[in-house]
């Protein structure tokens, strides 16, 4: 393979966006439909992220967790980019695919597995209930998006309505873990924005794929030191949930993640993910023991309502 400018010309997304608005110039009709489902499907792969990860750190370290992950995504994802024969992408895209590695391929699940060894998974869904609103703030400031009114009070009261009831899902209390889970919120949000950013010029697949091939130079090294320090136990969960934040979590999740952003933009895609935290506590009660409250269903009508409104108002 050869590096050419032109290859990615010839490979955009087949949805036209208006310049600068960060959204496709059409919000209606199937494109959009299919860009909704897409972006639905990323968001319930990684609803099972934060439980997967649980079960992974019951077998291994997490370093060790966060490098095999990443090695085995990135294997994936090279091998899918090798048998198409892609072209490397042109030089204009590499800093946006760094922000993209750095963002969601490392930072995001090193400083979210960190924290989730102290935490429980519904305290770490107060990460994710932020990220809607992050990603848009982002979305604003590098893409030049500009939601309405409307768009900004239900996405607000969405979030707000998740943060109380992952707050009060933990207790109310706030651990040292928060400080992994605010930075992971930041770093995720960029890296999503510039993400969606570049998806509308070359498939969204190809963005997380090239995004993983350029992090093995760091996370081979780690991985092997990593598994040489830290202690591993195979056993039937540590096996599942390393598998499935590998393949789930860091490749398809993201592939289909990244096409919903570039068919019905951004701001709209991430507010999506209100309803990401609600499926990760009914996966912690089905796969990790954990209980809920009576609030949850209360809860998911809300969210569904803000999310009903975010998709509605026109930005």
């Amino acid at each position: 393979m050869r590096a050419q400018d032109s290859a990615t010309a010839q490979t955009a997304i087949a949805v036209p966006v208006a310049p600068g608005s960060g959204r496709p110039a059409t919000g209606r009709g199937s494109a959009a439909r299919a860009g909704t489902l897409q972006a639905a499907l990323g968001v319930t792969a990684f609803s099972l992220t934060f439980p997967a990860t649980a079960w992974g750190l019951e077998g291994f370290g997490p370093w060790s967790l966060v490098a095999v992950r990443t090695v085995l995504a990135a294997v994936i994802a090279g091998g899918c980019l090798l048998a198409l024969r892609v072209p490397f992408p042109g030089r204009r895209h590499w800093v946006g695919l760094a922000v993209v590695a750095a963002g969601v391929v490392l930072g995001f699940p090193l400083l979210t597995t960190l924290a989730l060894q102290t935490s429980t998974t519904a305290h770490a869904a107060v990460v994710v209930g932020l990220l809607p609103l992050t990603t848009a703030l982002f979305s604003a400031l590098r893409v030049g998006t500009r939601p309405s009114r409307t768009f900004w009070v239900a996405a607000s009261a969405g979030a707000a309505v998740v943060i109380a009831f992952t707050v009060q899902q933990s207790g109310g209390a706030l651990t040292s873990a928060d400080a992994y889970l605010f930075a992971a919120l930041l770093v995720c949000a960029a890296g999503y924005t510039e993400g969606g950013r570049l998806a509308r010029v070359m498939p969204g697949w190809q963005v997380i794929g090239w995004a993983l091939v350029l992090c093995l130079p760091v996370t081979l090294p780690v991985a092997a030191i990593a598994l040489s320090y830290e202690p591993v136990q195979l056993t039937a969960h540590s096996v599942t949930g390393l598998l499935w934040v590998a393949a789930g979590s860091q490749f398809v999740g993201l592939v289909v993640w990244y096409r919903g952003m570039a068919a019905i933009g951004i701001p709209k895609a991430s507010q999506l993910q209100l309803a990401q935290p609600l499926l990760t506590l009914v996966w912690s009660v089905l796969l990790l023991g954990e209980h809920l409250t009576p609030a949850a269903p209360l809860t998911a009508a809300a969210v569904l309502v803000c999310i009903a409104v975010t998709q509605r108002a026109r930005g």
